[in-house]
Order: C-alpha cells, then sequence, then structure tokens
C-alpha cells in the first residue's frame, strides 16, 4: 500500500474539520483532564511506553521535551535513561501528579511546566532540547502550527505518537451507550502533512493490549462514565447493563474482553540543516 500523500488535499484543514468533529469543546479538555488525573495510579512502566522508549533508545546525554506529558507515563521511564526532561501539560492536575510521583520515586531530574499547545513556549521558558515528543497529546485545532511548535524545540529528532484507526477508544462501548463512534483523527493526516511540509518522516505501528483491570465492576463503571463524559440516565444505565454482561473476572480483577486493544504509529524524524517547505 503507497503512503504518497495526495497533494491535492490540505490536510491542515481537514484535521481541523475533523478535530472540530471530535473534540467541540476543545478549550475544555484541561478539566477534563484536571478530573481525570485522580484516577491515574503510579506504577511500573506500561506496554506501550516499554515499548515507546525502547524504539526511541535514548542516550545518556540527551535532553527531551514531552509535551502533553500527563502524569508521566513516558517521562517517569525516560529519567534515568537521560541527562534531563521537561515535561509540560494543560493540566494543572497532571502536573502536580507527575510531580509527586517523581518524588516519590526519588527522580530529580524531570522538571515540569503548567503549559499547552496554545501557551507562548519561550515565555514559558520551554527552550530547546535534544528530542522533543507528543506522545498521544496532539489534541490541537492546528496541527501544522503544533509540529512546527515540535520542530522548533528539537535540535536531534522529533518523536509524534497518533492513533491508527479507532485508535484506543473501544467502539462496543460507545456505541453500547447509544452514541455514534466518532474517530479521533489519525494518523495519516499528520503523515501526509508533514511530507507536505517538506517532512519526510519514519513510522512504525506500535500494537498494545492495555493492562486495565478493576477492582470491581463498579470501579469499571466509574472509568468508563469518566471516560464517555457527561452521560445522562439512560446512557448510564446502558452503560452498567453492557459492563454487568461484558466484564469478565479473574484472578480478583475485572477486565473487559478486547476493549483494551490500541494501535498507535510512531511517527519520527531527525532534524536537518535545511529543510525546504515543499508547499512553498
Amino acid at each position: 500500500m503507497s503512503l504518497t500523500p495526495d497533494r491535492t488535499l490540505d490536510w491542515n484543514e481537514l484535521w481541523r474539520e475533523a478535530a472540530a468533529r471530535r473534540w467541540p469543546d476543545l478549550r475544555e479538555r484541561a478539566k477534563y483532564w484536571d478530573k481525570r488525573a485522580p484516577s491515574f495510579a503510579r506504577r511500573g512502566p506500561s506496554l506501550y511506553a516499554r515499548t515507546f522508549v525502547g524504539l526511541m533508545a535514548p542516550q545518556p546525554h540527551w535532553s527531551v521535551l514531552d509535551v502533553g506529558c500527563g502524569t508521566g507515563t513516558l517521562a517517569i521511564p525516560l529519567a534515568p535513561l537521560v541527562a534531563r526532561v521537561t515535561a509540560m501539560d494543560f493540566s494543572r492536575a497532571m502536573i502536580e501528579r507527575l510531580l509527586r510521583d517523581c518524588r516519590e520515586a526519588g527522580i530529580q531530574n524531570v522538571r515540569a511546566l503548567h503549559a499547552g499547545w496554545e501557551d507562548d513556549w519561550d515565555a514559558a521558558g520551554i527552550g530547546v532540547h535534544d528530542v522533543a515528543i507528543a506522545s498521544r497529546s496532539l489534541v490541537v485545532e492546528d496541527l501544522e502550527a503544533a509540529i512546527r511548535k515540535l520542530d522548533r524545540a528539537a535540535r536531534r529528532r522529533v518523536c509524534i505518537v497518533a492513533p491508527a484507526g479507532d485508535g484506543p477508544l473501544d467502539r462496543r462501548t460507545v456505541e453500547a451507550v447509544g452514541r455514534p463512534f466518532r474517530r479521533n483523527p489519525d494518523y495519516i493526516y499528520v503523515y501526509n502533512l508533514l511530507h507536505q511540509m517538506g517532512i519526510h518522516a519514519d513510522v512504525t505501528m506500535i500494537k498494545v493490549e492495555d493492562e486495565r483491570a478493576f477492582g470491581s465492576q463498579e470501579e469499571a463503571l466509574a472509568f468508563y462514565r469518566m471516560l464517555l463524559e457527561d452521560l445522562d440516565g439512560a446512557e448510564e444505565a446502558r452503560l452498567r447493563t453492557y459492563l454487568s454482561e461484558q466484564l469478565v473476572g479473574q484472578d480478583g480483577k475485572w477486565r473487559l474482553p478486547g476493549a483494551d486493544v490500541g494501535r498507535w504509529a510512531l511517527i519520527q524524524w531527525e532534524k536537518e540543516e535545511v529543510r525546504p517547505d515543499a508547499r512553498g
């Protein structure tokens, strides 16, 4: 299958349209992640994080910028492997959780900043790093502007991770509550826009089966209630029925079989001295 992009399309505008459908309340997203921060319990690196770090092959002398770091999915496992990490997120609660986890783990080379894509990165003191990462965090209106910011913040390499297909969303659960499934704009928008910008990136697929397990059916209900956002009474009743029928108990934990398979595209490129913009 050819990955040659269609140059007759404006991939940044297509992204804008898809983002508006998927995230109509984009400027309110920080509040959503603030609410979710307490649910991120510190544990060992996930399969996703281990796979990403293995593909990234970090070097001890590197400085790394992690944009949209959350509670440290990548920042914490990267910290012992590199010189320093700047971790930034637009959710203050996520940053507070990251700092607490770093203190508890004795990690001292992570600098955490409360900032987002739309902020002035120079004013925030973000600076330039060897590698800039945006892992599953490209929730933006203007994709090209975000890419250019990320590219300027890296002296060696840029790594973006975007969903492939449905990504982390479980189509069955969304449809079970009676909602239409709206897929996030996926990696092909990013790849094609990069090509139009004159950036020839490598793409590696990451397939992970999340280690999501719940101590009780009520805990599972609380998680999916938060994930789906703003359920009304009828939707919550349908969710409760669906989970009671589908959850499987094993070894004292409850799991939703097949719901946690995620496909992600790691898109990365090495920096060059001069890169002309292919679109002029």
